[in-house]
């Protein structure tokens, strides 16, 4: 097929191949792209509505044994910097979340030696029984790999006990790029994509759904990045367990990929683009303003985005690499509104808690922007 003609069988609901979408994403012209990409949005989503959530991302640990080539947050096992918060410190923070509006939590952290299922049991279950309101979508593939380690259980007991002890949902952490040349070379003690993604599947298929995501610019192909979106898709075939598919742009200070450059601003649109119109069973498409900038996180809203993910209370991995962007409650609902859309307050299954169908004021705490400052998170090994 011609491009226009991919553009149109796409636009139009088809299914596309990878080798198809490696074609448009290296040569459609941008701007039919994106229409097409937009037309996806708009036959999905005819209420015209992008959504936005308030979550704290409270990062429990910087131990972490994977010491992955790209994270300038993971402090080695016993280094003098390393720290582990206690389990009151946790419930601080997600009661300071719930005073701030936020309707979920993503706990997510190093990948410690010291810390087994029992952990994660007392410390879901105490925030479940402190915060039932909270909907704790934390963890991901990785951790769960971790976990089965040590404690000596396969994935699916892993799975299985952390549900039990309040876990709702998986984040899409871990993923970064899912093929293996590159994955090996920024991430070589990870677990392989083929892993990541049967665990993801495991959980799917015990009632935990997830979210999706890409970390691109650390030196992969264009032809790895579209064999990372067919290897969730192949996947999602199966299970319908991805809700969303996450893509964001690597971030390259303080860590040790010297010499690596992000991916550019047109190349991230194209992404988004490109996986609006090939994942035809990915329900939701996230565009991300903490790492590429709030314009170029306004711009996917007309890429084929239909959220503009979250406020962030709190986030400090992405941070230490070097995202700076911050953002607050009304920043989000106006970017959405000058992109001509409706904004709307979602929760975690994105189901719409506020439409905001006029202007309005910021209702929230002043407090509610993209992370606090230093001194409100100053970290101390504990």
């Amino acid at each position: 097929m011609t491009i226009d003609a991919l553009l149109s069988h796409a636009a139009d609901g088809g299914r596309i191949s990878a080798d198809e979408a490696l074609h448009l994403y290296t040569e459609a012209p941008l701007h039919a792209l994106g229409h097409a990409a937009d037309a996806v949005r708009r036959r999905r989503y005819p209420d015209n509505i992008a959504t936005y959530i308030i979550d704290r991302n409270i990062n429990y640990t910087n131990v972490c044994v994977t010491a992955c080539k790209f994270c300038a947050f993971y402090r080695s096992p016993k280094h003098e910097e390393g720290w582990t918060h206690p389990l009151e410190e946790i419930l601080r923070r997600c009661g300071e979340a719930v005073d701030l509006g936020a309707t979920q939590i993503m706990l997510q952290g190093g990948h410690s030696p010291e810390l087994g299922i029992d952990w994660y049991e007392q410390t879901f279950s105490a925030i479940k029984s402190a915060y039932p309101q909270l909907v704790l979508h934390s963890l991901g593939a990785s951790e769960v790999v971790h976990i089965s380690r040590t404690s000596s259980l396969d994935y699916a007991s892993v799975i299985t006990r952390l549900k039990a002890a309040g876990l709702d949902s998986f984040a899409g952490a871990g993923a970064e790029i899912l093929v293996a040349r590159p994955r090996t070379a920024i991430a070589p003690l990870k677990e392989s994509g083929e892993t990541w993604l049967q665990v993801m599947e495991t959980a799917h298929g015990l009632g935990l759904e997830s979210t999706a995501t890409f970390m691109m610019g650390t030196g992969e192909t264009n032809a790895e990045r579209i064999e990372h979106l067919r290897m969730i898709r192949d996947v999602q075939d199966r299970t319908g367990g991805f809700r969303s598919f996450i893509p964001w742009t690597y971030q390259p200070e303080n860590n040790h990929l010297r010499g690596r450059t992000q991916a550019t601003s047109l190349e991230y649109l194209r992404m988004i683009a490109v996986a609006r119109l090939f994942f035809d069973n990915v329900s939701h498409l996230q565009g991300s303003w903490l790492t590429t900038g709030k314009d170029i996180g306004q711009l996917t809203l007309h890429f084929g985005a239909d959220d503009l993910g979250s406020v962030m209370l709190e986030e400090n991995v992405v941070s230490s690499a070097g995202a700076r962007h911050r953002s607050n409650r009304t920043e989000l609902i106006e970017l959405i509104r000058g992109a001509g859309r409706i904004p709307a307050q979602r929760d975690t299954l994105y189901n719409h808690l506020v439409v905001h169908t006029d202007p309005v004021d910021d209702p929230v705490d002043p407090r509610v922007h993209s992370h606090f400052s230093s001194t409100a998170l100053t970290l101390q090994p504990v």
